[in-house]
């Protein structure tokens, strides 16, 4: 076994020990999800508007990115994020773009460090794709990430909108690392842990921390 490997392992044994005093169903997260996802279009409908007019105004295409992400299961799902990257940028994870600077649209370097970007996600989540406490879905080709997450036991979680890892560096994390968060929260999962979780997410948008592009 690799030296990531066992280290991946030793945090999954030790986070089942801790064990959660207050788990949740797959249903009452379902429901929690569909909840808040609804009071959260409602607030932020303006943004969704203003948000889509700018990328249109501002550079070429359609306001919409959809991109093949690895969701439950490793099953494919199509995943909305408003388009913060030119047409013409290859589909890979942005940190292995030689210059990912130059393939930014006018406003694409802004809607990533405020997460606006992320909104239309909502629509994932009320299809079930999503949830809004999960590990990041990793795009169809980061068969690295998807490897050692199914290896992990990460891949029965449903993705989320945000997570533990996303927290704790989120595009800053190399993958061992990212697994290893992943790991923690598989066997952490709780109501309350979902709602700290959720409440760190906002400071972390607030304070724009852990966006490297």
């Amino acid at each position: 076994m690799s030296e990531q490997m066992t280290k991946i392992y030793k945090t999954k044994l030790s986070s089942e020990k801790a064990g959660s005093l207050f788990p949740h169903s797959a249903f009452m997260k379902r429901l929690f999800d569909l909840f808040i996802c609804f009071i959260t279009v409602l607030i932020l409908l303006p943004f969704f508007i203003i948000t889509t007019l700018a990328v249109r105004i501002t550079s070429r295409g359609p306001s919409l990115y959809w991109s093949d992400r690895v969701g439950l299961n490793n099953l494919i799902f199509r995943m909305p994020k408003f388009r913060t990257m030119q047409i013409n940028t290859p589909a890979v994870a942005t940190h292995l773009l030689a210059d990912p600077d130059q393939y930014l649209s006018p406003i694409g370097s802004f809607l990533r460090k405020t997460s606006l970007d992320e909104l239309p996600q909502l629509w994932s989540i009320m299809k079930g794709d999503m949830s809004f406490v999960g590990p990041r879905p990793a795009l169809f080709n980061q068969d690295d990430l998807i490897a050692l997450r199914t290896q992990c036991g990460v891949h029965e979680l449903v993705p989320g909108l945000t997570g533990w890892a996303q927290i704790n560096g989120r595009d800053e994390l190399p993958i061992p690392d990212k697994v290893k968060l992943d790991v923690e929260y598989l066997h952490r999962q709780s109501f309350w842990f979902d709602l700290k979780i959720l409440w760190l997410t906002f400071i972390k948008v607030v304070r724009r921390d852990g966006v490297s592009h």
